[in-house]
C-alpha cells in the first residue's frame, strides 16, 4: 500500500461516486414526489449510455472537437431521459391510485421491456467511445496521471447539479411548488398547485438525471446487456442509505460508497462487489430510515 495508490484509488472513487450520485439523484427525486420506486430507472441510465455512445460515433468521432464530443454526450441524455421519461409517466398514471407494490412491478416490467428493447437496438457487442476523455487530456498529481474526464469533469457535473438543484428547490417557484408536493399533495393541490404537472415535471427531470448518469459514463465504462441492472441495484443501496428523497444525504453517501468501493477494487477485492451492501446494512441496523431522515410525527 502506497501513497499513490491510495491516491489513484480515492480519485476513481470520487469519479464514480459522482456517476452514482447522479443516478441515485434521479431516483430519490422521483420517489419525492411521485412516490415510486421506479425500478426502470436502470434502463434510463443503460439507455442514456448507449444513446450517447451512438451519438457520439454518429457525430463526433474522427472530428477532434471537444465541443461536438460533450454536446453528443449531453444530446444522449436529454434525448432518453425526456422520451423514456414521458412514456413511463404515461404508463405509471395508469396506475397511479394502485397499490404501491402494484406500481413497484409495473417498474419492473418496464424494465425488463426495456432492457430487451435495449439488446434489440444495440445488440450485446460492448459500446466504448473514449474521444471526449481522451481530448480533455491529463493531469500529472503527484506522480501519477489521470484522465482530466475523471479527474475534473465527472466531480464537477455531479457537484454543479446539485448545487443547481438546491439553489431551484430553494428560490424558484416551481422548486417551492415540488417541496409542496412533496410534504403534502392534498394540502399543495388545495392551495393552487398543479400537483399532477409537478409530478410530471419531476419524473422528466429525475429520469433526465439517470440518463444523464449513463451518458457520463459511457466514455470510462463498456457498456454492455446489464449494465442497468448493477446501477440500479447500487443507487438503491445510496438511496436507502441515505434515506428517500434526500437530496444532499445522496451525495454524501455515492462518494462514501465510491470511495470504499474503489479503495476495495484496489486493496481487497475479494469484497468489492459487496462492499456497498455492507455500509447499507450496517447504517439501516443503526438507523432503519436512513442516515438523512428525520423521524416525521405520525398523521391521523
Amino acid at each position: 500500500m502506497n501513497v499513490d495508490t491510495i491516491l489513484l484509488a480515492l480519485i476513481d472513487g470520487v469519479s464514480y461516486g459522482g456517476l452514482l450520485f447522479l443516478v441515485a439523484l434521479g431516483l430519490t427525486f422521483i420517489f419525492g414526489v411521485v412516490h415510486v420506486l421506479n425500478v426502470a430507472h436502470g434502463s434510463l441510465y443503460a439507455f442514456g449510455g448507449y444513446a450517447a455512445a451512438s451519438m457520439g460515433i454518429w457525430f463526433a468521432q474522427g472530428k477532434d472537437s471537444l465541443l461536438l464530443s460533450i454536446l453528443a454526450l449531453v444530446a444522449g441524455a436529454a434525448i432518453v431521459g425526456l422520451v423514456l421519461g414521458y412514456l413511463l409517466m404515461i404508463l405509471l398514471k395508469r396506475f397511479r391510485d394502485r397499490d404501491p407494490v402494484i406500481q413497484l412491478l409495473v417498474t419492473f416490467g418496464a424494465f425488463m421491456i426495456l432492457e430487451d428493447v435495449q439488446m434489440m437496438i444495440w445488440g450485446a457487442q460492448p459500446y466504448f467511445v473514449s474521444d471526449v476523455m481522451y481530448q480533455m487530456g491529463d493531469t500529472e498529481l503527484l506522480g501519477v496521471v489521470f484522465m482530466n474526464y475523471q479527474l475534473w469533469f465527472i466531480p464537477a457535473i455531479a457537484l454543479s447539479v446539485f448545487v443547481g438543484l438546491r439553489w431551484f428547490l430553494k428560490y424558484s417557484l416551481k422548486g417551492h411548488q415540488i417541496i409542496a408536493v412533496t410534504h403534502d399533495r392534498e394540502v399543495a393541490t388545495a392551495l393552487g398547485v398543479n400537483a399532477g404537472r409537478i409530478s410530471f415535471l419531476t419524473f422528466l427531470v429525475g429520469a433526465t438525471l439517470g440518463a444523464l448518469g449513463g451518458a457520463l459514463a459511457s466514455p470510462t465504462t463498456s457498456l454492455v446487456p446489464g449494465v442497468g441492472a448493477e446501477m440500479i441495484v447500487l443507487s438503491f443501496a445510496v438511496v436507502a442509505t441515505a434515506g428517500l428523497g434526500q437530496v444532499t444525504g445522496a451525495l454524501i453517501v455515492a462518494l462514501v460508497i465510491g470511495m470504499a468501493r474503489s479503495l476495495s477494487i484496489y486493496f481487497l477485492p475479494q469484497i468489492e462487489v459487496v462492499m456497498p451492501f455492507l455500509i447499507m446494512m450496517g447504517v439501516l441496523l443503526l438507523r432503519p430510515q436512513g442516515l438523512f431522515t428525520v423521524a416525521q410525527a405520525r398523521r391521523i
